[in-house]
């Protein structure tokens, strides 16, 4: 397993501030989530009924779960990148240290905007380090290899994964409720509407050299 080349250009520091951003943001997003108590993401569901087994917290778990799900990539000959291996790590520890100053509300009220804030967020920092174009996440590229092996639709792959993990999550004790079925239906579009947005220009060719020098290079 072999990391990807690495991007070059003049548009790098905005690609690696967009990367680490979104990654940061996407595990305040799940954090988010957690405290508002009423439904996670899939995989945050899996994760929370993980930490509950173990003892180990969120981050923990999630860093854990990113690195089997990533080792999984082998044999589907995905290639990670920077943005792969960052999204491993970033996301846990951001996640852990959000949850150990954000407290949980008590009205529902609160409760409801923190799970409304946490999807909203979490299509905006998705939107951020896909943008960014650095590889994808383990649990995407476990989807695109999965569907590359099989032949299935990618949709198909990943509907499959996503129960899976959440079924899985629920049994062991993750909180699976009204904001799982809000992130599932609103995803799709903040995350399509936040690609646009911060999507990073492609660096322009070089113009080419005047006649009298291409004619200077000539053999």
């Amino acid at each position: 397993m072999f990391l990807a080349p690495r991007p070059h250009g003049r548009r790098l520091p905005r690609r690696l501030g967009q990367l680490l951003t979104g990654l940061a943001l996407y595990g305040v997003s799940v954090a988010l989530l957690v405290r508002g108590g009423l439904g996670l993401e899939p995989w945050g569901v899996f994760q929370q009924g993980l930490s509950e087994l173990t003892g180990l917290s969120l981050g923990a778990v999630s860093i854990v779960v990113g690195a089997a799900v990533l080792l999984l990539w082998i044999p589907l000959r995905q290639r990670p990148g920077l943005g792969t291996v960052c999204n491993v790590f970033l996301v846990g520890l951001a996640l852990d240290a959000t949850l150990a100053v954000l407290p949980a509300p008590e009205p529902m009220p609160a409760r409801v905007a923190l799970m409304l804030a946490g999807v909203v967020l979490n299509g905006a920092a998705t939107g951020l380090y896909i943008a960014a174009r650095f590889g994808p996440g383990p649990r995407d590229g476990l989807m695109t290899g999965l569907h590359q092996i099989t032949g299935r639709s990618v949709r198909l792959v990943r509907t499959g994964i996503e129960i899976l993990v959440v079924a899985s999550g629920f049994l062991l004790g993750g909180t699976f409720g009204a904001g799982t079925v809000v992130y599932a239906l609103a995803i799709g579009p903040l995350t399509q509407w936040f690609l646009r947005l911060f999507a990073v220009p492609a660096t322009p060719a070089p113009p080419p050299p005047p006649a009298s020098d291409a004619a200077i290079l000539r053999p």
